[in-house]
């Protein structure tokens, strides 16, 4: 079994720490992202990865200068949100679990850009690290429909198959990894997701506004209030002009959704019914800014 240090931070992270520990290897460092402040009491919180790792009695760490002349052979890297100096690849091999088909969708979003752009399918990929972004040769790639899957269902079903992938690749230790194989074809690029991007837009189309709902963050601006929108369905019968929303049910440029639950804002989140009727309209209002005016 092999000696690892495990760099990751958010939940996507768990299942593969988790399962390279019950498989018998020994993970001899966690590298996360350092506690952040939440909630009006600005009490500090772990990333769900420091907190897994702890409540395994794992040592950890947020500074990567710890890894220098660490005793391990291989660190892997999920979701990690840094960068790794080159000086330190140079001192210990790496793999990075990358939840995209590479070298489509490299960098720090891609399961949310695959969604925004419709994409058939996407997938996770164990590759080298290499000191430019997510280029590294690639060991095993495994493949999903994303169909309708919301982004918190694609992350924990990648998140189990990349954790079967590591497994399946260390089974014979360090020593027994296969050769890597370049990646192949047109590299695409995966930018983080801005709030603006996520607004629901009174020109939208519906398959657009499926998938911003799939990211979870989706929202419309109602009377100069962000509304989120949680989930929505199809609406059948006559269409009204795009942009309109008249009761819980949202005409758009090629077609109309039922909003099924939102959360206003400093609320929590509710059925679009309740919502509806503790804020009631005399007929459609037009969503979006109104007279070119800020969110």
């Amino acid at each position: 079994m092999a000696r690892l240090a495990y760099l990751g931070t958010p939940s996507i992270a768990v299942a593969p720490m988790l399962a390279l520990l019950e498989a018998g290897h020994s993970i001899e460092l966690v590298l996360s992202r350092p506690d952040v402040r939440r909630g009006r009491g600005g009490a500090t919180q772990p990333s769900p990865l420091k907190r897994a790792a702890l409540e395994h009695g794992l040592k950890v760490s947020d500074d990567l200068a710890d890894l220098a002349g660490l005793d391990v052979e291989l660190g892997i890297v999920v979701a990690y949100g840094r960068l790794i100096p080159s000086a330190l690849l140079d001192e210990l091999a790496m793999l990075n679990l990358h939840f995209s088909l590479l070298p489509r969708w490299r960098g720090a979003a891609p399961l949310e850009r695959a969604i925004l752009a419709g994409d058939e399918r996407t997938g996770v990929c164990v590759m080298g690290v290499a000191p430019e972004l997510d280029s590294g040769p690639i060991y095993a790639c495994k493949e999903t429909l994303i169909a309708d899957k919301s982004l918190a269902e694609l992350q924990v079903e990648l998140s189990e198959l990349g954790a079967s992938m590591l497994v399946e690749l260390l089974a014979e230790g360090v020593e027994g990894l296969a050769s890597p194989s370049a990646q192949l074809g047109e590299p695409s690029y995966a930018t983080k997701i801005s709030s603006d991007e996520l607004e629901i837009r009174p020109d939208d189309q519906v398959a657009r506004v499926r998938a911003l709902v799939a990211l979870g963050r989706a929202w419309l601006l109602l009377d100069a209030s962000r509304l989120r929108v949680l989930k929505v369905e199809g609406s059948e019968g006559p269409v009204g002009p795009s942009g309109t929303l008249d009761g819980t049910r949202l005409s758009l440029g090629d077609g109309a959704l039922e909003l099924l639950e939102v959360q206003p804002e400093g609320r929590r989140a509710m059925t679009a019914l309740d919502w509806r009727r503790g804020h009631p309209s005399n007929g459609p209002e037009r969503i979006g800014r109104v007279d070119g005016a800020p969110a």
